[in-house]
């Protein structure tokens, strides 16, 4: 019997590596764009909501201060048992695959933020995703998406640059293959080396609408910043998508 090989966001994701490299990402910003989606979506408070590839669970803790009923989940055993103790009556984590209905008939709302989407090599998975969330939600659900702007990140590629964080320098170099963006990411930390990939398929704005349209999903709105500016294709670096269960 073959030995299933891991994929890379099943390695990737649960190193400390990963946690290492990103721990600048701009958090308030981020907290920023879930208060300006939040004043947007107006939900009511209670709210059972789902944050579909959690991580960490940061924003799921954001998300449930705001009066929300949240329940995060995630591929990475080790982010989730980082997630766990700030759980509560209201705020729950569990290790899951986004491909596969976790609750049916359950969320008023899934959220799959800061481009948590098109991990897969099979273009496929990615409608097996959007289905499973249809399922998820109750009538009349919604999904927020939000994800990069291919088309933008296409054509701003740093192909090469290096990271120091943490006294380990982080060489990174970039590429793109028509379907996926490559982040390959090498470094050396107490003598050993370390090969990881990133590997994010470049789904552009009428590739989602298809899939959404596929996956018994209607778009009510696109915006292509945190701000929730209108999308612009040529200057905008966000895809964040709000659509609705039909």
């Amino acid at each position: 019997m073959t030995e299933r090989k891991e994929k890379w966001f099943e390695t990737w994701f649960d190193t400390s590596y990963y946690h290492i490299l990103y721990q600048n990402r701009d958090f308030v910003e981020a907290e920023r764009f879930i208060t300006n989606l939040l004043a947007f979506l107006k939900l009511p408070a209670g709210s059972n909501c789902l944050d579909l590839a959690c991580g960490k669970g940061r924003h799921s803790v954001f998300l449930n201060k705001h009066g929300l009923k949240v329940t995060g989940v995630d591929l990475s055993e080790n982010s989730i048992n980082e997630a766990k103790p700030f759980e509560n009556e209201t705020l729950t984590f569990d290790v899951h695959d986004m491909r596969t209905v976790y609750k049916k008939n359950e969320y008023d709302t899934v959220f799959n933020l800061f481009t948590s989407f098109g991990y897969f090599d099979d273009y496929e998975d990615n409608l097996k995703v959007l289905n499973s969330v249809n399922e998820m939600l109750v009538a009349g659900g919604q999904l927020v998406i939000d994800f990069m702007n291919a088309d933008f990140v296409l054509d701003h590629l740093v192909k090469e640059e290096e990271k120091t964080m943490d006294g380990i320098k982080f060489h990174i170099t970039r590429n793109y293959d028509g379907s996926h963006i490559f982040k390959n990411i090498h470094f050396t930390d107490k003598g050993k080396e370390f090969n990881f990939q990133e590997k994010v398929q470049a789904i552009k704005k009428e590739e989602f609408e298809d899939l959404l349209e596929k996956a018994g999903f209607e778009v009510q709105h696109v915006f292509g910043d945190f701000s929730l500016a209108q999308f612009d294709r040529s200057k905008s670096d966000r895809l964040i998508i709000i659509a609705e269960k039909k």
